[in-house]
């Protein structure tokens, strides 16, 4: 019997990240022109441990879905983004635009990303990441 591994699992893509394709269907898209153009798009969802992730606009799958009147859910055919393995995406160098394969340095006491340019990644804004909150002194 294969043993499943636990504890966390870290990638270098994450949610919110500017990516381009580098490999697969996406890399072989087209412009009107007939110049090959590789999508780029931003991150949704990232699986680490089993190296995949979603990207907005990108592998869109049909799914087609009972309707559910229960739970007041509309069937027909639905169309969503699929999980592409990691390794088909690269990010986007922040100078250059291009792609780019990232490292983990230590500056300044904190861990950064930085691409081969030597240009730090920002960390991405999350679309649900919620600010702290924070504390309000009452006059008196």
């Amino acid at each position: 019997m294969k043993s499943v591994k636990t504890g966390t699992v870290k990638s270098k893509i994450k949610r919110g990240d500017q990516v381009v394709f580098i490999a697969g269907k996406e890399y072989n898209r087209y412009d009107s022109a007939g110049k090959r153009q590789p999508y780029r798009g931003r991150v949704m969802e990232v699986d680490a441990r089993n190296g995949k992730v979603r990207v907005e606009g990108a592998a869109i799958v049909k799914r087609h879905q009972k309707p559910v009147p229960q739970l007041n859910r509309e069937g027909g055919i639905i169309e969503r983004e699929g999980w592409v393995s990691i390794s088909n995406v690269a990010i986007v160098d922040p100078d250059s635009g291009k792609p780019t394969r990232v490292k983990v340095e230590l500056r300044d006491g904190k861990k950064v990303r930085v691409a081969k340019s030597g240009k730090v990644i920002a960390e991405p804004e999350v679309f649900g990441k919620k600010e702290p909150k924070k504390e309000e002194k009452a006059e008196e």
